[in-house]
Formats: C-alpha cells, structure tokens, sequence
C-alpha cells in the first residue's frame, strides 16, 4: 500500500551505508524511493530510530533463503520495540564483481567483501578468480564504497548493482552468486496504524507460553489448525528469561480483520499464551485465491449460526 502525504511518513531508515541490498530493496518501491532516506548503522539502530520517532519507517532485513532468520530483527521487535509490520518485500540475492573503472580481470589481485557474500560466491571464484586474496569487509557496501574512494585497479569487490551505481563502479561480471535463485525478505516497520486488508495478506505475531508444559505448543498449534490457517513460518527464539524459555514468532495467512485470524488470536489470548501482534500486511507470496476461499466459508457458516440462533425460542 503507498504512503501518502497525510500519513506524514517522510523518512525512511535503512541498514546503511547507500548500496546495501536493503537500500536496493527501498528503491524498488517507488512510494519509498521517494521518501526521505536515512542510512543507519545497524538493524537494532534502525529499529531504534523508529521507535523513538527519529524516522517515520525503517525497512530491515528479517529472512535468507540460505542464511536462515535474521535474529537482529526479531529480538528488536520482540523484546525492544512496539512497532507495526506495514509491508514485505521480498528481493533476489543478485551479487555482481565490480571494478574501478577501466579494471580488467588480469588485474586483479585482491578481493574485498563480506563473508558471507563471498561464501555465496564460491564457485564463480575458484573458477574465474582461483588464488585471489580476500580481504574482508564490514558490508558488501563499504567494501564498495572503500574501492570508490581509495583503491586500486588490484582489488575487485562483491556487492550489488546498486552499489555501482551509487560509488561509480563498473560491473565486470554479474550474477556471480552460486545460487541464483536466493532471496531476501525484508519488512517495512511503523509506529502508527495496521495496514488495511488488501485481500491477500500475511499476519505475523510472537506468542509466548504461559507455562512451559507437555502439549503447550501443540496447543498453539492447534488454534490454527482447527480453522485451517495456514502458518507460513514458525521459529522458536529465547526470551532471556532463562534457560529453556522460549517464545514462537509466527507467521500465518489472512489479517487480524478476517474473522478466522482474529478467533484464532482471541482464543489464543484466553486459553493458551500471550501474544504480541506485529502486524497484518499484504504478502509477498502465493496466491490470494485460498484466503478468499476461507473468507467466503466464513461468510456461509457465520450465516449458518445466524439461521440457528434465529431458531431459539424467547
């Protein structure tokens, strides 16, 4: 869903600096790309900001394909911060070589990077670059930024398109990484209000048991279960309480409007756990088509109790 003027969101914090894949991800949206843009030294810092009202959205990385959850994200939401799921995006992992202009592949000696791109670039490395130094880098963007302003046409680095944009590299070879086909998912956070219903959307929430108990999670589970909503992640995270305890970061189909999600948070409340809502948003995934299947059964069996309440005699 765009922001509006009225809704006074004007700048948007992103794990900095320029040319990181989360300012990769704000440009692809073009209500965001317009915003005022505020780049931020971590993924705690930027959620931070947003609370305090520094800035009016932040846009953070919470899921990898590869890498698995993104923990900074979901410890800040959990036990930091009362903030609003408003919107996913979910990105391509697309890493690229990239030179200083003029570089040329016989020239390079060096490699700068962060770890974990150049983990994801491995084979493309050993191939076409075998023997090459590695020198690693507090980001895939600085790694960028660093060559721009003082580096050689010895070194390469690994980071994106947008990064070549941004510093005034060449891309010398792209598409580098080993699996083409892993993603990013990142969350747009907010301080105000729950996204409308747009009809295909996603609700995440952290739920934590009221006593660590046998059958406790399937209890939870069941919540879910018994009005066939389908979760689409489920992930355990310490609550630092202590050794053992543990709180369930959810993700299920449908919004807190949808008669089903909000049975199924209501009863959880009375019955089994506390829950801390993070937000109903448009999902970036599947199709729309079963969750408007649900709603219309919802529709015919809330008029089906209707038909039977209508039957008691006063």
């Amino acid at each position: 869903m765009p922001f509006s003027a009225d809704r006074r969101a004007r700048t948007i914090g992103y794990l900095g600096p320029p040319g990181t894949f989360t300012e990769q991800a704000v440009h692809s949206q073009p209500d965001l790309a317009r915003l005022r843009h505020r780049p931020i030294g971590s993924i705690a810092e930027v959620l931070a900001a947003v609370a305090d009202g520094e800035v009016d959205l932040g846009l953070v990385a919470i899921e990898n394909m590869i890498e698995g959850s993104v923990t900074a994200t979901i410890d800040a939401l959990a036990f930091d911060t009362d903030l609003v799921i408003q919107r996913e995006i979910v990105m391509d992992v697309n890493l690229n070589l990239l030179v200083r202009p003029g570089g040329r592949f016989d020239q390079i000696e060096r490699i700068s990077t962060y770890p974990v791109a150049h983990a994801q670039c491995r084979s493309y490395l050993g191939e076409h670059l075998p023997g090459v130094y590695f020198r690693a880098a507090n980001s895939t963007a600085d790694a960028a930024r660093e060559l721009a302003s003082g580096g050689d046409e010895t070194t390469a680095v690994i980071a994106t398109r947008r990064s070549a944009e941004v510093y005034g590299l060449e891309v010398l070879a792209a598409g580098i990484e080993d699996r083409p086909e892993n993603q990013t998912r990142f969350v747009l956070v907010g301080s105000d209000g729950i996204t409308p219903p747009s009809g295909h959307d996603k609700t995440s929430m952290l739920i934590y048991q009221r006593s660590d108990a046998p059958g406790s999670l399937i209890g939870i589970l069941q919540e879910f279960a018994a009005r066939a909503i389908n979760l689409t992640s489920l992930q355990s995270r310490p609550t630092k309480a202590g050794l053992g305890h543990y709180c369930f970061l959810v993700d299920c189909e449908g919004h807190v409007a949808d008669e089903l999600v909000a049975d199924a948070l209501r009863n959880l409340m009375m019955k089994t756990a506390r829950v801390k809502f993070l937000g109903s948003y448009p999902s970036a995934y599947g199709s729309d088509q079963d969750q408007i299947a649900d709603r219309a059964r919802v529709t015919e069996a809330d008029a089906w109790v209707e038909g039977l309440r209508g039957r008691i005699i006063s």
